[in-house]
């Protein structure tokens, strides 16, 4: 991923259309950093502590498997609004 990727999508939400791509009011989000998904907005509204605590594996084409991989990110410890890359699955 270029530059210009990287700018497209900060203050992206995963999941959201191109037609309105930005958080909501009153949802809660994490920052995703690093990987593939870097710097996109992931909403956790409703969410128990439990269900952040075990961190997220999203479908992505970006990573390192392309169409149909996924990409895994783990809760950063000691900072509940950031969830860190952990690697890429087929």
């Amino acid at each position: 991923m270029d530059k210009d990727d990287e700018q497209l999508l900060r203050g992206r939400v995963y999941g959201r259309d191109h037609d309105n791509p930005g958080p909501r009011p009153g949802a809660r989000y994490v920052e995703l950093v690093g990987g593939p998904l870097d710097g996109l907005l992931f909403d956790v509204t409703g969410w128990t502590r439990d269900a952040i605590d075990t961190g997220v594996v999203l479908p992505t084409e970006l990573g390192r498997f392309g169409a149909g991989g996924r990409a895994m990110y783990d809760p950063r410890p000691g900072d509940p609004r950031r969830f860190d890359w952990a690697g890429d699955l087929p």
